[in-house]
Order: C-alpha cells, then sequence, then structure tokens
C-alpha cells in the first residue's frame, strides 16, 4: 500500500492520501481526541506527539500539527497508523444511531433553508474544505441570519461566504458564527477566566485607543482562540499584533497556554489585507 503525502499552503497542514477511499461522501474534522471519540483512526492519530488536529475527506487524512513539531518526525508514525488501519480493514468512523447526534438547528425548516444546505454543500464546503476547514449549516432565523459552525480555515472566509449566499438566497441579511452562541466549557475554567482578565485589564485599554477590541471565543487545552474586531479586524499588521503583542500577554500571565490563534475574518475589515478573489470562494 503507498501513501502520498502531499503539503499544503500553510506548513503545519499535511495531506496523506492513502489511494483508496476514506470517507464516502462528505468530510470530518476533529478538533482534538475527545471528539473524535466515534473515529478509530482519529483517535491513534491524536496519540502521535504534536498532532492538533484530524480531519478525512473522500480521498485523504488532513492533519494539522503543532508549529513547533516536525514533520519529519511525525511521518514515520502517521504512516504507519494509517496503513496498519488501512490493511486491518477497520472503519474510519464508527457507525451511531442517526437520532443520537443531529446538530442543533436554528429556525424552522423552509425553502430557504434547503436552499441554503445546497449551497453550502455543494459550493462552499468543496472550496474550504483542501485547506483543513469545514462549513455545517445550522439554520436560518426570522431575521434572516444564517448560523454557520465553521472549523479550521474556514472562519477565515466568512465575508465571501456571505457575499456568495446574498447573492444566490435573497433572503440572506447576514451571517453569524453559531460557535458564538453555543456554551463554551473553556471559558468558565480557571485558565479560560484568566485569559479573559488578561484581555479586559491589559490588552483591551491598549488597543482601544486605535478604535479597536479583542474578543475571547474559545480557551481549548493550551490553545486560545481570539477575534479581532473594530480597527483592528482588516488591520495590516494584526500579525505583528498577535504575535508580538497579545500572545505574549497572555503567555506570561498564563503559562498553560502555549499558542493562540486568531479566527478574525479579516475580509470583511474597512482595510482588509486579506484580499477576496485570491482563491477560495469567490460570489458569482
Amino acid at each position: 500500500m503507498f501513501i502520498q503525502t502531499e503539503p499544503q499552503d500553510d506548513p503545519n497542514v499535511m495531506k496523506f492520501i492513502p489511494g483508496r477511499e476514506v470517507l464516502s461522501t462528505g468530510m470530518v474534522h476533529y478538533l482534538d481526541a475527545e471528539q473524535a471519540a466515534g473515529s478509530p483512526l482519529a483517535t491513534r492519530l491524536f496519540a502521535v506527539d504534536g498532532v492538533r488536529s484530524v480531519a478525512f475527506d473522500q480521498e485523504a487524512i488532513i492533519l494539522h500539527k503543532a508549529e513547533e513539531a516536525d514533520w519529519r518526525l511525525l511521518k514515520a508514525p502517521v504512516l504507519g497508523i494509517v496503513m496498519e488501519h488501512f490493511v486491518a480493514g477497520r472503519p474510519i468512523v464508527e457507525e451511531t444511531p442517526a437520532t443520537s447526534d443531529e446538530p442543533e438547528m436554528i429556525g424552522e425548516p423552509g425553502p430557504e433553508a434547503s436552499e441554503l444546505r445546497e449551497l453550502i454543500d455543494t459550493r462552499i464546503r468543496p472550496a474550504v474544505q483542501p485547506s483543513g476547514g469545514d462549513v455545517v449549516f445550522r439554520g436560518i432565523d426570522a431575521e434572516g441570519i444564517v448560523h454557520l459552525e465553521t472549523t479550521g480555515s474556514a472562519a477565515s472566509f466568512l465575508s465571501r461566504i456571505e457575499a456568495m449566499l446574498k447573492h444566490y438566497v435573497p433572503e440572506v441579511a447576514g451571517v453569524r458564527e453559531f460557535l458564538d452562541t453555543a456554551t463554551k466549557p473553556g471559558l468558565v475554567t480557571p485558565e479560560g477566566q484568566a485569559v479573559r482578565e488578561v484581555l479586559e485589564e491589559r490588552i483591551n485599554p491598549a488597543v482601544a485607543g486605535h478604535g479597536g477590541h479583542v474578543a475571547l471565543v474559545d480557551v481549548q487545552e493550551d490553545t486560545v482562540y481570539i477575534r479581532l474586531e473594530g480597527g483592528c479586524q482588516g488591520c495590516g499588521m494584526a500579525d505583528v499584533t498577535l504575535k508580538h503583542g497579545i500572545e505574549v500577554e497572555i503567555r506570561r500571565a498564563v503559562p498553560a497556554i502555549a499558542q493562540v490563534l486568531d479566527v478574525t475574518d479579516h475580509a470583511g475589515g474597512t482595510n482588509p489585507y486579506y484580499q477576496p478573489g485570491k482563491g477560495g470562494i469567490s460570489a458569482v
């Protein structure tokens, strides 16, 4: 069995292509070992030190590694696990009862919801999946706001996703990240509360002078997810601000945190440095 490896634009992401079907349809994305409990292969891959997330599509296993990890050391154990799994004929994802894990939906099903679901499944998900992202439709509410659950790189495409949905479905008034309204256990942990304190007492007073604001999205294990708002959204210095300012302050105050990730849709900012049209999704 020959397994091909394919580096991605993000040096921390790599595809492993086994030359046979991985999933019969769609894509699944696991952010940690707990989420991967229903997948024997993902569970074993998370046991490899340095693996941050695991995704499967129809032809590939897509891994996201920790920034400090080295693919030269990760490839051998990953290839061994993948080969052993396929040779043994084990399932990629174990069967679960159809009624057990249906995603929570917002709003009532209707023609707009059906049209939006089809558009997301046939045009948007195939555009974001190659970079390790995914989008799940969670409904459209009475105000015309479409609620989407994004994972991985998909968060950076939100403004283009919104433009496409508005173009094809006039009833759409906007797009909102579903997880922003969901209960997040990580925010009430000691680490989550400490990070919130750093943002409120040290960081936000400093960026407020530039019309900006930093919102805490979630804390998962040793990773903090933030969103840059106001004058910070779309700012060309956002990466510098994150790496040399925000992340340094958070890690100094909360040593348990290893990395801070920005999930901002910078294409929607006043002066976006992430210019629409450079790959990914276009409105038409």
